[in-house]
């Protein structure tokens, strides 16, 4: 999914964290919401102006930064 529809930095908007395009909504929140749990419709339900696409433009945007990672240190 091309993401970039969706998905915005803009550092006079939430100081430049990636945030749902036309909102002060950042990806973060949406896959806190997600990992706690949350279904999409549960999500847009409590930020009306999100939708279905938005959401999945956010795990998008995450597993595109995530899978440009090459080092792991877990130790």
């Amino acid at each position: 999914m091309k993401y970039d529809k969706y998905i915005e930095i803009n550092p006079k908007v939430m100081v430049g964290k990636p945030v749902i395009k036309g909102t002060r909504i950042p990806v973060g929140t949406i896959l806190n919401l997600l990992a706690n749990g949350y279904t999409f419709e549960k999500i847009a339900k409590a930020y009306p102006p999100i939708t279905r696409k938005q959401i999945e433009a956010a795990l998008a945007f995450a597993a595109e930064k995530l899978n440009r990672e090459e080092n792991y240190n877990f130790a």
